[in-house]
């Protein structure tokens, strides 16, 4: 063999093995079973005040810590049983960046995971009571719109808020959706809902003493319990009868009628929409997206507070804070324990009822 070939083949032959060698040093993606969704937390993640994710850093064993800087909150997992949580911070457009981060970040395989939404929520009295685990089949975004202030509304308008691109309230000729209504994966809801109905949800007596405020609304007045119920997203926290009325008719007319407005969230329309582009990207599954809101408070005031009383104090002390974050782990860790628990079963057929 010549002289310059054999030279040729060596340094063939060395690529070769610098390409084996790097390929084996890459880090094979950690494959992701559920991620748990949670939107705040108070103070530290653990040992305090807890918001939507301490619970989960305590009682799932989340203790392999991620950098995540490009998002909101570090990222916690445990490793054994593939569960993964993110704090995406509060508010349509912190939850959709930090989804959609989470989704390309390298280091994991989403290809087959299941996401839980688990997080408190507002609560129509008409439907629910506080401390109540919700779960949601549509989401209906409450940001797209047109408005004109109250003081300079038609006579004939029930409202001076109306659907983007539309000519007025509740215009019969639907504007076309500019990402104002999701369907969820009704039967993977459905399964949830079936497998955690009979969970009995631990009431308190602040709670249950707050409730009597809401007596001309015999749902409000009951024990809390696992239900069915639709999501209005919006990024204003609103409050009252008359904005209660208009969260109605707005889920009712996205929905053609066949979504019920039961919860009040800020995020979750924006983590579908991020999840709906990284399921075309190839890196998610949309369909395996669940949304499990529990009611901390209601969407109007008790008997004798005005909505502006009322919501100046929002915030500050729900009444069903701490048994709503209780409930989000305690019925959102069944429908995560069952995965796990049965992930061959899971992994490639998503369970329907």
């Amino acid at each position: 063999m010549p002289i310059k070939h054999l030279l040729a083949f060596i340094c063939l032959l060395t690529l070769l093995q610098s390409s084996m060698l790097l390929a084996s040093n890459v880090t094979k993606p950690i494959e992701v079973k559920v991620v748990v969704v949670t939107m705040f937390e108070m103070g530290e993640d653990t040992g305090d005040a807890a918001g939507e994710f301490q619970h989960w850093k305590e009682k799932y064993g989340l203790n392999k810590r991620f950098a995540f800087p490009q998002s909101h909150h570090d990222i916690f997992m445990n490793e054994k049983k593939g569960v993964l949580a993110i704090v995406t911070g509060m508010g349509t457009s912190r939850s959709a960046s930090a989804i959609m981060a989470l989704g390309l970040d390298p280091r994991f395989d989403f290809t087959h995971a299941y996401w839980l939404v688990a997080g408190i929520s507002g609560g129509d009295p008409a439907d629910t009571s506080t401390g109540s685990a919700v779960w949601a089949e549509y989401l209906v975004d409450g940001d797209y719109g047109h408005e004109i202030d109250a003081r300079e509304i038609p006579e004939d308008w029930s409202t001076g808020y109306f659907p983007l691109f539309s000519k007025g309230p509740y215009d019969p000729n639907k504007p076309t959706t500019q990402s104002e209504i999701f369907h969820l994966n009704a039967e993977l809801s459905e399964w949830a809902f079936q497998l955690t109905k009979n969970i009995k949800i631990k009431d308190d007596p602040k709670a249950a003493k707050a409730r009597l405020g809401y007596k001309k609304y015999p749902k409000a007045l009951l024990p809390p319990s696992v239900m069915q119920g639709d999501q209005l997203a919006s990024m204003t926290f609103w409050h009252g009868e008359i904005m209660n009325q208009w969260a109605n008719q707005w889920v009712s007319y996205w929905s053609d009628g066949k979504g019920e407005f039961v919860t009040s969230a800020m995020e979750d329309t924006g983590s579908y929409q991020s999840l709906l582009y990284l399921t075309k990207a190839g890196k998610a599954d949309v369909n395996r997206f669940m949304v499990l809101r529990t009611v901390s408070n209601y969407t109007i005031p008790p008997k004798g507070v005005t909505a502006a009383e009322n919501l100046t104090k929002e915030g500050e002390d729900y009444s069903g804070m701490g048994i709503a974050l209780e409930a989000a782990y305690q019925v959102g860790s069944a429908v995560v324990n069952e995965i796990v628990d049965h992930w061959p079963k899971y992994r490639d057929q998503v369970p329907s009822q």
